[in-house]
Order: structure tokens, then C-alpha cells, then sequence
């Protein structure tokens, strides 16, 4: 789902990495540094987590430090925080679950969106609100795998996205599925390495993210 206004579709920005980092920011002074460093290490799509009073002022900062970029806002739970994402320029938007009023906040929009399932009756909510792109929330431990190639006959229609739990070590088995393209996580940004400044130890786990395939 997306709009004139939109450069990408959701389907088309996880098309564009195989690894989606999870950011928590508590500080928009760095963003605009964080951001260049991912992009320059081949991640050019990235989600900030709705968590802290700095994230939307963040997200503006990456908008403009890394225009490439695909920045989106994540933990949208309200139809006020879909506008907020809206009015911060996110890219698209991520949410744990998915309720009616949320549904029809983001097709208001035309806003980009990755909705959380954790269920077949989840995805098919998901599927009769037109979303074909799905966040499978907490994947690792819950069913991982499995459960997403369980999914593929039953709805090969829809591409997931898993997150949560989710290792290094894990990614090859995820995108080896016919239906997951693209992991998200939070090990791409360690906490030490933003507290720090250390930007070049990102861009080489970015790079790192960016190379990785389906075993």
C-alpha cells in the first residue's frame, strides 16, 4: 500500500535490504551521524522505534543527513501516531498488532506499513485491510522458521518480515524462506557503539548486514 506521495511502496523498501536495524534513539544530535554511517555500509532502510521523546526530531535529522535513505517510525499504535509519522516525513511506518482504527488511519494516509501478526487469523485481519506485507512479532522462539514457511501455502501472497530474538546467526535460515526477504533487528547499532560515537564500527556491521543471503 502507498501513495503519489510516496517514493516506495513497503513491499519495495524491504526490497532494498536484506536487514531492517531496529533504532532506539535517545539523542537526535547523533542521528544524522548514525544514519550516514548505515547508509555508507549498505543498509539504506531503517526503523525508529516510537519510544523516546527524541525519535521524531531524529527521524528528521536522518531525513535530511541520508535523503537516500528509507527512514521509517516504528510502534505506531494510535491513529495520532500514524500522523505523527506522517508529519515527522517517515518513509513508512511498523506496528506490533494491528487494530481497526489504526487500519484506517494508515490507508487514510496512504502511508507505507508493516503490521505485526503472530497468528493466521492475524494475517488474514491484515490481508482484508489490504496489507500484504507483514511484521512477524516475536519471531524468534515463538515459532521462527517454521512458522513463516508454514505460512507460505496457505497465504503466498504475503512477504514477512520477522523481528525480535533474531541473532546474526539466525538471518541466513529466515531469508532462505520463499517468503521473507528481509530481517529486522537491533545487533546492527549496538548501544556501546552509539553511546561512543563510533561510527565506523556500525558502517562495518552494516556492511556486514548487507551481504547476508538465504543459507
Amino acid at each position: 500500500m502507498t501513495s503519489s506521495k510516496y517514493k516506495r511502496s513497503m513491499r519495495e523498501i524491504l526490497a532494498r535490504t536484506p536487514v531492517m536495524p531496529i533504532l532506539t534513539i535517545h539523542d537526535a544530535a547523533i542521528a544524522g551521524d548514525l544514519a550516514r554511517a548505515l547508509v555508507e555500509g549498505g543498509i539504506p532502510v531503517f526503523e525508529v522505534v516510537l519510544r523516546t521523546p527524541a525519535t521524531l526530531d531524529a527521524v528528521r535529522a536522518m531525513i535530511e543527513a541520508a535523503p537516500e535513505a528509507d527512514v521509517g517510525i516504528g510502534t505506531l499504535l494510535t491513529p495520532e501516531d500514524v500522523q505523527r509519522a506522517v508529519d515527522a516525513g517517515a518513509a513508512f511506518g511498523v506496528s506490533p498488532g494491528l487494530t481497526p482504527a489504526l487500519a484506517k488511519a494508515v490507508r487514510s494516509a496512504g502511508l507505507p506499513f508493516l503490521p505485526g501478526v503472530a497468528s493466521a487469523s492475524e494475517i488474514m485481519c491484515a490481508m482484508e485491510s489490504g496489507f500484504l506485507e507483514l511484521k512477524y512479532f516475536p519471531a524468534h522462539g515463538r515459532g521462527g522458521v517454521t512458522w513463516i514457511n508454514s505460512m507460505s501455502g496457505v497465504f503466498p501472497q504475503v512477504t514477512f518480515c520477522p523481528t525480535g530474538g533474531i541473532t546474526p546467526d539466525h538471518i541466513p535460515e529466515y531469508l532462505a524462506l520463499p517468503n521473507c526477504g528481509t530481517v529486522g533487528g537491533s545487533w546492527v547499532t549496538p548501544a556501546q557503539s552509539i553511546k561512543t560515537g563510533d561510527w565506523r564500527a556500525i558502517t562495518d556491521l552494516a556492511r556486514r548486514a548487507a551481504g547476508m543471503t538465504g543459507a
